[in-house]
C-alpha cells in the first residue's frame, strides 16, 4: 500500500495572507510542518498540493528547494486538486494535512494510518468526535473514496473542504480515533495573526528542539497558560463556515479603522458574522459575492447610488471612453461646464454650480458658501448632512442631538470643542421650534440646512414657512438633496413642493455609481465661493461629470423617477398587506423610491435581522427598506414579497410564543453607531 501525505497549502489565505511562509523558529511555517511530518514511519512520500494560481510559484520554489515535490491544481476546487495529485503520485491511500498546522504530530499521523490499515475502511480521522487540539487534524482516505467523492460531490462547500462528502455520507466505511481526555478547545492551527503569536510562543519555549510532541505542549498549556492566551477569543474551525467575504472582513478590521470606509456598509448593520461583505461584480439589480454567489439586491442598491441599476451599459461606455481618452490633465475637463448648464436648465432658479465628489464634501462646500455670503457662523440643521466637523459638532452639547436625524449614536470625538453651539438641530414639521431657534440666535444663523423630505412629507405648508422665515431673516436656505434628488422628480424633490432654496446639493444617484456631487445656487450667493478657499485636485477629474451627463440623459429619456416612484409605492403597499395578513404592526416611511418599514415591537431590530438572515438564504439582499431602481421589475418585487411573506408568518409566531433569538444564527444587527467598533 502506497501512502501519500498531501499537505494542502497556498499563499492566498484570506484572513492571514502568505501564512505558510510566516516565520516560526526562524523558518517558514511550511518548512517546520514538513520537517515534523517527515518523522512519520507510515508515510511513503510527502507532497504539497497547492493552487495553480501564479502567486503560488513562490511556494513551489521553496517546497522544491527543501527537497519535496509540489502538485498544482484548482484554487477553489480543492477536492479535485487532491484527487489529481493522488492520481499523479499513484497513491493507494492519502493522508490529508492542512498547511496551517505546524504542530502536526507524526505519532498521531502514524496512529491514524495504522488504524486505516487494520480496520480496512475507506476513511479514518481524529476529527469526529473532536478530542485533539485544533491543529492536529489528520484524515486518511482511500484513493477509491477520494475518486468517488470527486465524481459525486457537487456543492461548493464539499469541493472546497475535500472530505465533508465522505464524512457525511453513508456510502463509505469510516473509523475515528479519540483521545481519552478532550483537548478540542485548544487552538494550535494558524488562521489569524493571534494564532501565529501562540505558535511562536510554543516553539520559543522548546527551542532549539522543533520535534517536541503534542503531549509536551499539553503540559505546557497547564503550567504556562499565558503562552496560549492570545487566540482564546477565536472559535475553532469557524473558517469552515465562513464565506470569503466574511474572512476578508475579519482581515480588514485589522487594517482599516472600523473595517471599511462607510458606516452604512458595515456588515454589523445588516447581519453580523454572516453578511457576505464584499462583491466581485454587480449588474442590473444583482450582486455577486467573492464566492460567486448571486444575490438580488432589494435593499440599499449601493446606498442609493444606482437609480439606473448597477453597471448600466450606456453610462459605463461613456466612462470607458473617458478613461481611454484620459481622465486627468493640466487642462480642465469640458464636461463640468456642460453638466453645470444641464443642472441649471433643470433648476431655472439657480445660476451657478460647484462640483465635488462626495456628499460630505458638497455639504461642507454649501455651508462654507453660506457663511461666506452672510458673514455669520451658525447653522440650523434638520436631517443627515455628512461627517464633517461643522455637522457632527451638533452633538458636542449633547450626544443625542443628532439621534432624530437619521443616524443615532454619532460621536463628536475629535471635533473641536470650540464648535459647540454653532450647529443647531430642529425637528422636521416643527416650524415653531425653528422660529424660536432663530429668535434665540438673532442675526447669527447663516443657513437653514435641511432635507426636503426623508421619512415623512411636509405638513401645513412647512417648507413654504421655512422659506419665508429664511427670507425674513436673511438666512440662506439650503436643501440637501443628496439622497432625495432625482427619485421623485427630474431634479430636486423641492420641485414637487414648489419651494425654491438658495442652494441645493445633489449626490448619490447623480452619477449612477460614479463619484460626482453638485451644489447649485442663486448666482449672488454662489459668487461668495470666490471670497473663500474651496478647491480640490480630484474635483477636476473627468469621470464623474461624464457619468452624470449620461445618467441625466438616460433618466430624462426614460422618465426613471416615475418608474421607481410607482414601483416603490407598490412595494410599500404590499408591506402593509403582508403585515395585516400576519397581524403584525408596522409603520412605513420614506419617499416612494426610498421607502421602508419598522415593526412596532420591542423586538423590531431582531425581526429586521431575521428578515435579512432568511432572505439571504434565498438569494436576496434585503432588510426593512429598499432603494428602487429601474432594473427592478414587478416580477422581481413579487418574488421577493413572496419570500418575505413566509418570514412574516414566522415573525407572527414570535409575537405570540416563540423567542425570536432562538431563530437567529448570529448576533442581532446594530441599530446605531454607538455599538460599532
Amino acid at each position: 500500500m502506497r501512502v501519500i501525505a498531501l499537505v494542502q497549502a497556498r499563499l492566498g489565505s484570506i484572513r492571514l495572507p502568505k501564512k505558510v511562509l510566516k516565520n516560526i523558529a526562524e523558518k517558514p511555517l511550511i518548512e517546520i510542518l514538513l520537517e515534523r511530518l517527515s518523522k512519520s514511519h507510515e508515510i511513503d512520500e510527502i507532497i504539497v498540493a497547492t493552487s495553480d494560481k501564479e502567486e503560488n510559484d513562490q511556494l513551489q520554489v521553496l517546497i522544491e528547494s527543501l527537497g519535496y515535490k509540489c502538485s498544482r491544481g484548482s484554487e477553489n476546487d480543492v477536492l479535485n486538486r487532491f484527487y489529481a495529485a493522488a492520481q499523479e503520485f499513484n497513491a493507494d491511500a492519502i493522508v490529508r494535512i492542512t498547511g496551517d498546522c505546524p504542530l502536526v504530530d507524526a505519532t498521531i499521523v502514524d496512529e491514524c494510518i495504522k488504524q486505516y490499515k487494520n480496520k480496512n475502511v475507506d476513511y479514518v480521522s481524529n476529527l469526529e468526535p473532536a478530542s485533539f487540539p485544533d491543529g492536529l487534524d489528520v484524515e486518511v482516505i482511500s484513493f477509491a473514496a477520494l475518486k468517488q467523492a470527486n465524481n459525486e460531490a457537487f456543492s461548493q462547500y464539499d469541493r472546497e473542504h475535500v472530505t465533508p462528502f465522505i464524512r457525511n455520507s453513508n456510502k463509505f466505511s469510516k473509523y475515528s480515533i479519540q483521545h481519552h481526555e478532550d483537548f478540542s478547545n485548544q487552538r494550535w492551527s494558524v488562521d489569524e495573526p493571534e494564532d501565529l503569536l501562540v505558535v511562536n510562543n510554543i516553539f520559543k519555549y522548546f527551542a532549539p528542539d522543533i520535534f517536541f510532541n503534542w503531549s509536551q505542549v499539553i503540559e505546557l498549556s497547564k503550567i504556562n497558560p499565558e503562552i496560549f492566551s492570545d487566540n482564546k477569543f477565536i472559535k475553532n474551525n469557524e473558517g469552515a463556515n465562513m464565506g470569503t467575504g466574511q474572512k476578508l472582513y475579519k482581515r480588514a478590521k485589522r487594517l482599516i479603522p472600523g473595517g471599511n470606509m462607510l458606516l452604512s456598509k458595515r456588515p454589523e448593520m445588516f447581519l453580523p458574522e454572516q453578511w457576505p461583505s464584499y462583491f466581485s461584480r454587480a449588474k442590473g439589480c444583482e450582486v455577486w459575492d467573492l464566492d460567486g454567489k448571486k444575490y438580488t439586491d432589494v435593499s440599499l442598491m449601493g446606498i442609493g447610488t444606482n437609480i439606473l441599476g448597477y453597471g448600466h451599459e450606456e453610462v459605463d461606455d461613456a466612462v470607458n471612453k473617458t478613461v481611454k481618452d484620459g481622465n486627468m490633465s493640466t487642462f480642465n475637463c469640458p464636461e463640468e461646464v456642460y453638466l453645470a448648464e444641464k443642472l441649471i436648465d433643470i433648476h431655472p432658479w439657480a445660476g451657478m454650480v460647484k462640483f465635488a465628489r462626495s456628499g460630505g464634501e458638497i455639504n461642507s462646500v454649501a455651508i462654507r458658501i453660506a457663511r461666506a455670503f452672510t458673514g455669520r457662523d451658525k447653522v440650523a440643521i434638520c436631517g443627515y448632512h455628512g461627517w464633517h466637523d461643522w455637522y457632527i459638532s451638533t452633538n458636542l452639547s449633547s450626544d443625542k442631538n443628532l439621534d432624530g436625524h437619521l443616524l443615532p449614536g454619532l460621536q463628536p470625538n475629535g471635533v473641536p470643542r470650540g464648535l459647540a453651539g454653532t450647529t443647531l438641530p430642529f425637528q422636521y414639521n416643527n416650524i415653531e421650534q425653528l422660529e424660536q431657534l432663530i429668535k434665540d440666535n438673532k442675526d447669527q444663523v447663516a443657513a437653514i440646512k435641511m432635507e426636503v423630505s426623508r421619512n415623512e412629507g411636509p405638513k401645513d405648508n412647512f417648507l413654504l414657512k421655512v422659506r419665508e422665515l429664511a427670507t425674513e431673516n436673511n438666512i440662506i436656505l439650503i436643501f440637501d438633496e443628496c439622497t432625495s434628488g432625482f427619485r421623485e422628480s427630474f431634479g430636486g424633490l423641492h420641485k414637487i413642493y414648489g419651494v425654491d432654496p438658495d442652494l441645493a446639493i445633489f449626490g448619490k444617484a447623480l452619477g449612477n455609481g460614479y463619484a460626482i456631487t453638485a451644489c447649485i445656487g442663486r448666482e449672488e450667493v454662489m459668487q461668495a465661493a470666490q471670497k473663500t478657499f474651496i478647491s480640490s485636485t480630484f474635483w477636476t477629474e473627468r469621470i464623474g461629470p461624464t457619468a452624470a451627463l449620461k445618467t441625466l440623459e438616460i433618466m430624462e429619456r426614460e422618465r426613471s423617477w416615475e418608474y421607481i416612484t410607482d414601483l416603490g409605492k407598490y412595494a410599500s403597499s404590499q408591506w402593509k398587506k403582508l403585515s395585516e395578513k400576519n397581524n403584525l404592526a408596522i409603520k412605513t416611511w420614506g419617499i416612494p423610491a426610498l421607502s421602508g418599514f419598522t415593526f412596532e415591537s420591542d423586538n423590531a431590530l431582531a425581526y429586521k435581522t431575521f428578515i435579512t438572515q432568511e432572505l439571504l438564504k434565498k438569494g436576496y439582499l434585503a432588510g426593512n427598506s429598499i432603494y428602487v431602481c429601474t432594473e427592478h421589475t414587478r416580477d422581481i418585487i413579487d418574488h421577493y414579497l413572496k419570500e418575505l411573506d413566509l418570514v412574516f408568518a414566522v415573525i407572527k409566531d414570535c409575537e405570540n410564543d416563540i423567542d425570536i433569538n432562538t431563530l437567529l444564527d448570529g448576533p442581532i444587527c446594530h441599530g446605531d453607531f454607538k455599538r460599532l467598533n
